[in-house]
């Protein structure tokens, strides 16, 4: 048993060996794909593009002039000339296959257009959070000047107080009037 033990290591250090070593502070190298690879953003921008054409008179027009010219063709041009005759299947099947690419991109180029709109949305709430944010402080600190300036002493304040005192001072000197001007110090000048 032991000596199966010995043999086992041996071998294995013998695979170790003969296996390259990994190293981790290197990338791995890329793995071969079977089917090619593509940018999805690049995908998604030309599909928006197809879909903006897509939603265009101009590609009514396009399309309009396409199918009367097929059908005018199949129609009035000598027979051995027309290509797609009277129930005009080729016509059909064109159409059809233009139908099942275009509804995929435009809904491609749809969830883009959502994906957009979602991001923008929240940051328009972010935004509009921070906006009430800041007009909540800017209420509190003219709250808080306001209650200061209660405190204050204003120029219409400081004047109704110095009419009263003269008008107290003129009932004072209505009630004790001095005839004489004994007790003062100093002459009025």
């Amino acid at each position: 048993m032991a000596a199966e033990r010995t043999h086992d290591r041996e071998r294995e250090r013998e695979r170790e060996r003969s296996m390259p070593r990994i190293r981790l502070d290197l990338p791995r190298e890329r793995r071969s794909r079977l089917l090619p690879e593509y940018d999805p953003e690049a995908f998604g921008r030309l599909s928006e593009r197809i879909a903006r054409f897509l939603g265009t008179g101009r590609f009514l027009v396009w399309m309009t002039l396409t199918v009367v010219v097929w059908i005018g063709w199949n129609v009035f041009a000598p027979v051995s000339l027309r290509f797609d005759e009277y129930p005009f299947i080729f016509l059909t099947l064109a159409l059809s296959l233009q139908a099942s690419y275009a509804a995929p991109l435009i809904l491609l180029a749809q969830n883009r257009q959502d994906d957009r709109d979602r991001v923008n949305l929240e940051q328009d709430r972010k935004q509009n959070e921070r906006s009430i944010a800041d007009t909540e402080y800017l209420t509190r600190e003219i709250a808080a000047l306001r209650m200061g300036l209660g405190e204050v002493a204003t120029r219409d304040w400081i004047r109704s107080e110095l009419q009263d005192l003269i008008k107290e001072l003129e009932e004072r000197r209505d009630l004790f009037p001095s005839g004489d001007e004994r007790g003062r110090d100093v002459p009025d000048r």
